[in-house]
């Protein structure tokens, strides 16, 4: 018997994994009550009733967000096993030459990488939509001037409190009424039917 490889134990982890995986979605397929009803094989929507167009548009700009995380996150898999090899003393021992091939691989690899986040940052593709504040303008024929000289004018204000009180005193409050009218759905039989 030879001694287990690297390759063996993630094999063997795979195993294991996928044999637990398989084994818990089996055990909860037998052992869970099948009583399927209308409302139990509807889609769920945080408890409201699905309604409408399941066609949704949204910017493709999170899609490309995801994507360079993706991308990113991918490297950094790379990276791991290159730094745990890199600079080995066995390896080293055996060609010298291998720790500058590792070093020159990487910094190679890493700079397609930067120069694909340097294409996306140029195609302003990070940047998210923002509203820019833009001043009304109005064609009209009154010159400027007017309106500067309409808003430096001194208005008089005068107090509301015996408007308002008089106002409150004459106008009748009609009763509240609840603002929204509860729905309940009724409770439906194994058969996915109303009851009554």
């Amino acid at each position: 018997m030879g001694q287990l490889t690297e390759f063996g134990k993630v094999f063997i982890y795979l195993i294991v994994g996928s044999l637990l995986v398989t084994a818990t979605m089996s055990l909860v397929r037998f052992l869970s009550p099948k009583k399927p009803t209308s409302l139990k094989l509807s889609s769920y929507e945080c408890g409201e009733k699905p309604i409408g167009n399941s066609w949704a548009q949204f910017n493709t700009r999170f899609y490309v967000v995801a994507l360079v995380f993706l991308l990113f996150d991918v490297e950094m898999v790379f990276i791991y096993p290159w730094s745990t090899v890199f600079a080995q003393k066995s390896i080293l021992h055996v060609n010298p030459f291998w720790g500058w091939l590792c070093i020159i691989e990487m910094f190679v690899f890493v700079g397609i990488l930067l120069l694909g986040l340097v294409y996306v940052w140029q195609r302003k593709d990070l940047d998210w939509i923002k509203a820019t504040p833009v001043a009304p303008t109005a064609n009209t024929v009154i010159p400027f001037s007017v309106y500067d000289a309409l808003n430096k004018k001194d208005y008089k204000t005068r107090r509301l409190e015996k408007d308002v009180e008089t106002l409150v005193a004459t106008t009748a409050v009609p009763a509240a009424r609840p603002a929204f009218k509860p729905a309940f759905r009724k409770k439906t039989s194994a058969t996915g039917d109303a009851t009554e």
